[in-house]
């Protein structure tokens, strides 16, 4: 993260390039050592916490929140890039793919949430509870 903010679209974000200049920032700033997994857990857990109170006490908001102020849209987006950015230094630091693992557990859903159950559903359901919908139970 050397130098100053680019403009968005300057380069293609992947999360191998999110990874490398995590790594680079950690490194430039010999705070690689307080990188253990539980410190950026917690760290982690911090950030979700501040991206919370954005949305704490403005009920259900719509979609692309039309009546939020630029400000706000941009607070959200920073405090959305602190959980990414913790979230990808904490799986490179535990040798997680997080690429592969994020594909391989939509996989995992669409086999746990099969559609023809699900569709249109809020309510729980999964392979494990076909016979509830074949036989009308409502367990």
């Amino acid at each position: 993260m050397t130098g100053g903010p680019k403009e968005a679209g300057d380069e293609r974000v992947t999360l191998d390039l999110l990874t490398k200049k995590m790594d680079d920032f950690a490194r430039e700033r010999d705070w690689e050592r307080f990188h253990s997994p539980r410190n950026l857990l917690l760290a982690l857990v911090g950030e979700v916490g501040e991206l919370s109170e954005i949305f704490q006490w403005k009920g259900e908001v719509p979609k692309g929140l039309p009546d939020w102020k630029d400000e706000e849209k941009q607070h959200l987006g920073e405090e959305l890039s602190d959980v990414l950015l913790y979230l990808v230094r904490l799986s490179d630091i535990c040798g997680v793919d997080l690429g592969k693992a994020a594909l391989r557990k939509v996989e995992l859903n669409a086999l746990k949430y099969p559609v023809h159950l699900c569709k249109g559903s809020s309510r729980k359901c999964s392979n494990n509870n076909v016979n509830d919908e074949e036989d009308g139970s409502d367990k």
